[in-house]
């Protein structure tokens, strides 16, 4: 009986392992604290996928803004390629015909008369 610890002993070894319990039970609510819960963990959940999928959307919409500018950018060229083209024809017709009408002539006088 000697190696047997008194009652006293044993009361200060179960107060140090009550100690013991209550820090790691401490520990453990701290850690829980900074959890999140699973109701707020699912709603930012369903938030994020809402926003992701409304950025989706926008970015549907502005491909597609963008493929219509770049439609009328193209068709603003098309356009302005074909006025230039009209512009020259238009200066030939006008300008280059009638001087070579009246060149042409003189030309014809100028051999004939030799």
């Amino acid at each position: 009986m000697a190696d047997e610890p008194s009652l006293g002993e044993l009361g200060r070894l179960i107060q140090l392992l009550r100690g013991d319990v209550r820090e790691d039970m401490a520990l453990i609510n701290a850690r829980l604290d900074k959890l999140v819960s699973a109701d707020v963990y699912a709603a930012e959940k369903a938030a994020m996928a809402k926003d992701i999928s409304d950025l989706g959307k926008d970015l549907e919409q502005l491909a597609t803004r963008h493929d219509r500018d770049v439609a009328a950018i193209q068709n603003q060229r098309s356009q302005d390629a074909n006025r230039v083209t009209q512009t020259r024809r238009y200066m030939v017709a006008s300008v280059i015909i009638p001087i070579l009408g009246l060149v042409i002539p003189v030309i014809l006088v100028m051999m004939g008369g030799k």
